[in-house]
């Protein structure tokens, strides 16, 4: 069937349906959605394709509430980034904007030289990022490994490393997050396995952008997610390709105005901890 589409007042007509043009918009706008799991309460936000939003990265020299983020970049979203080293305050996540390298984890001396993560720095250096490209008019994301290059035709204007991939499949191993020796487990650096405050980013078949922040509930014996438990969850969503991001204590999301923060305290309360780099919506 051929596919009208008309402005202002009058009706849009496609594929059958007739749709006022408040619902056309509807369509194209932000969607704060909140989803109440059993030993969490997952917030999301999703960024159609083809709407006027862009997703970008942002870094500061010092760690900022998420807040401040928001602020400075009059942001309507934003979703804490990737990994940085709490002490220091040096990146451990790579970071570019508009083709310029912001953070570079090699330039992180207590990141490069530990002589415990030596083993795995290879791994580290080449762990997943959300990318944003310029593929001659056309803006395009995707989530692959630092080391993939650009697809043809397209420029890398914005990229934020975190990890491990959550889907289509966990890699885990193969980004350095876990290790396993005789068949047990040496190195677990997010404690994968076990349920926790988490915050990822997706993408779905249709090319809406997904933010998911994991908050936990106070409740006995932990609570949270664990990353497969993430990427289940993700999937009922429909989104195909995900990122983790850093979780714990930094899993944070701020939306038009409100904040959610999802690690809790021994005593139950918010932890609202500064952060060095986020995903922002504008």
């Amino acid at each position: 069937m051929s596919k009208r589409v008309w402005w202002g007042d009058i009706l849009l007509v496609t594929c059958g349906l007739i749709l006022s043009s408040s619902s056309y918009q509807q369509q194209n706008s932000i969607l704060y959605d909140t989803i109440e799991q059993e030993q969490s309460i997952v917030h999301t936000v999703t960024i159609p394709d083809n709407s006027n939003f862009v997703v970008t990265p942002a870094i500061e020299g010092e760690l900022q509430p998420i807040t401040d983020f928001a602020t400075k970049y009059e942001a309507i979203a934003v979703i804490n980034g990737g990994y940085f080293d709490p002490k220091n305050q040096k990146t451990t996540s790579y970071l570019v904007k508009e083709g310029t390298l912001l953070a570079d984890p090699r330039t992180n001396e207590r990141l490069i030289d530990n002589p415990d993560l030596a083993p795995y720095l290879g791994k580290i250096l080449n762990r997943v990022e959300f990318r944003r490209y310029l593929c001659g008019e056309e803006i395009f994301y995707d989530i692959t490994l630092h080391n993939t290059p650009s697809p043809n035709g397209c420029e890398l204007k914005d990229a934020l490393g975190g990890g491990p991939t959550l889907l289509p499949q966990d890699t885990s191993v193969e980004e350095g997050f876990v290790a396993y020796s005789n068949g047990k487990i040496i190195r677990n650096a997010i404690g994968t396995t076990s349920p926790n405050a988490r915050s990822a980013v997706g993408i779905k078949e249709n090319g809406d952008i997904v933010f998911a922040m994991v908050e936990q509930k106070p409740i006995a014996g932990g609570s949270g997610m664990s990353l497969p438990q993430l990427a289940d969850f993700l999937s009922t969503l429909g989104v195909t390709k995900a990122m983790n991001l850093d979780g714990g204590s930094s899993a944070s999301l701020y939306y038009q105005g409100q904040t959610f923060y999802g690690r809790l305290d021994k005593e139950g309360n918010k932890i609202k901890r500064p952060i060095k780099s986020v995903l922002l919506v504008q």
